[in-house]
């Protein structure tokens, strides 16, 4: 409706005010179901890693989730600083795009998201039960075993925050 021909018998459209302490809009989990969900952290997934997922898959689809690091303390104040770039969201979503091109070159259905969190294993692990997956493959980087004793194992947090819902495997690459 145009301003110039509304009649003053119409009521104004009044639209709700901006809330000061509303949870911030972001993308909805997506929720199509898939046989196999590769998580990686941040790294390129090696086409070992999609030949895997595609044999475990069966023919079934295969969903990608890149984790976007956000740095910083659970516990501190909000600050924009500690969200990762957008060169650095742009180099997730190509490492996401990159493997969604591999899997359906070899003939499977896929899709992928990036998401930024702090904790790997809780977004993983969300994920995973939104898709209902069978089965997890976590792509991570080569670490020393004293370095993961320090950082944790995201493979192993996954594992026992969903239980038996999926087989996680982690990958290390």
């Amino acid at each position: 409706m145009d301003r110039g021909t509304a009649e003053a018998s119409d009521p104004p459209i009044r639209q709700p005010g901006r809330r000061r302490f509303r949870k911030a809009k972001w993308d909805a989990q997506p929720t199509q179901p898939a046989e196999v969900l590769i998580a990686t952290l941040g790294i390129s997934v090696p086409a070992a890693v999609i030949d895997h997922a595609r044999e475990l898959g069966g023919g079934g689809s295969v969903a990608v989730l890149s984790i976007a690091r956000m740095y910083g303390s659970a516990l501190g104040l909000p600050n924009p600083g500690l969200l990762p770039s957008r060169k650095e969201m742009d180099e997730q979503l190509a490492l996401v795009a990159e493997a969604i091109d591999a899997l359906e070159r070899s003939g499977v259905e896929s899709w992928g998201q990036v998401a930024t969190t702090r904790r790997f294993a809780k977004t993983i692990a969300r994920a995973a039960r939104a898709h209902g997956v069978t089965h997890v493959l976590v792509v991570s980087p080569a670490a020393a075993r004293w370095r993961r004793f320090i950082e944790g194992d995201t493979a192993r947090d996954v594992r026992r925050r969903i239980g038996k819902e999926a087989a996680v495997e982690g990958m290390s690459v």
